[in-house]
């Protein structure tokens, strides 16, 4: 191959990798509702989110530290289902995660079960603004309930 031909695939394929991390950054718009288990350490930390906050370069967003929940609803093969979403940052970086299952019948209790036992590895210690879910543990469409409350969680911690 000549060199001029192989610097312009080498461009091509670099430009079609940058595009394509590109478009998974867009955020969607969701309203928010924090919640946290009466009683706990993280309904005080919902309640009254620390002084620290992150501003994050790039993104412009700004968030506080604390613990935050939000549900987010998925379609599913038997309907709608929803799952509890907690998460705990620091700095904008996610440092705990806490799923609250929601399942109406046996095949969401056990892929609502997968995703919660797999997605702390996914993402604690990432920036709140890199987190995008598409499967865990074998769970996929638990995954847009996800991501959904993450979107609500971003708002709320702003």
């Amino acid at each position: 191959m000549r060199p001029s031909v192989r610097k312009s695939v080498f461009a091509g394929i670099a430009g079609l990798s940058l595009a394509g991390t590109v478009a998974g950054c867009a955020p969607s718009a969701t309203e928010s509702t924090p919640a946290a288990p009466a009683g706990s350490a993280a309904a005080t930390s919902a309640a009254t989110p620390s002084a620290g906050s992150s501003s994050l370069a790039g993104s412009g967003a700004t968030y506080k530290d604390g613990t935050y929940s939000a549900d987010g609803n998925y379609v599913s093969p038997n309907g709608t289902e929803t799952v509890g979403v907690q998460l705990t940052l620091a700095g904008g970086t996610v440092t705990a995660v806490d799923i609250t299952q929601h399942p109406s019948n046996p095949n969401t209790r056990k892929f609502q079960g997968e995703f919660a036992g797999g997605i702390a590895s996914q993402i604690v210690g990432k920036n709140i603004d890199e987190l995008n879910v598409s499967k865990v543990a074998g769970s996929s469409l638990t995954s847009g309930g996800f991501n959904q409350a993450v979107e609500q969680i971003k708002s709320e911690a702003q």
